[in-house]
C-alpha cells in the first residue's frame, strides 16, 4: 500500500526507506513503532524530524521525542493529547527551513 501511494505521487526515488507497521506488528503510538526509525538510520530520536498531517500522529511522535512539524492543511484544531508539534505549517514550504536546522 505504502509503495502503491509514493509511486502514485510521483515520489519514487526520492526516499531512502519507506517504513511500515507490518515490520514491527503493532500500530502507531506504541513506541516500537517510532523505535524503527532510529533502527532503521542510526539516529537519535532528537535527529529526527518527524513530519505528519495527521494530529495524533504528531503528538505522539513529539512525545515519542522527535522533532515534529504538524502539516495541518485544513486548520483543524489541535488534539488534546500527550504530546504537541514543534512546529505546524498548512503545506510542505516549511520543511527547507527546518531540514536546515537538523
Amino acid at each position: 500500500m505504502l509503495d502503491d501511494a509514493v509511486a502514485s505521487a510521483g515520489l519514487g526515488g526520492l526516499f531512502d526507506a519507506v517504513l511500515s507497521v507490518d515490520e514491527v506488528g503493532i500500530f502507531k503510538p506504541a513506541p516500537a513503532a517510532y523505535d524503527m526509525v532510529g533502527a532503521r538510520f542510526g539516529t537519535a530520536r532528537a535527529e529526527v524530524l518527524f513530519v505528519s498531517s495527521n494530529g495524533w500522529d504528531i503528538c505522539s511522535g513529539a512525545a515519542y521525542g522527535f522533532r515534529t512539524l504538524w502539516v495541518n492543511r485544513a486548520g483543524a484544531p489541535m488534539d488534546r493529547l500527550h504530546g504537541a508539534p514543534g512546529h505546524v505549517a498548512r503545506d510542505l514550504r516549511a520543511l527547507p527551513n527546518l531540514i536546515g536546522g537538523l
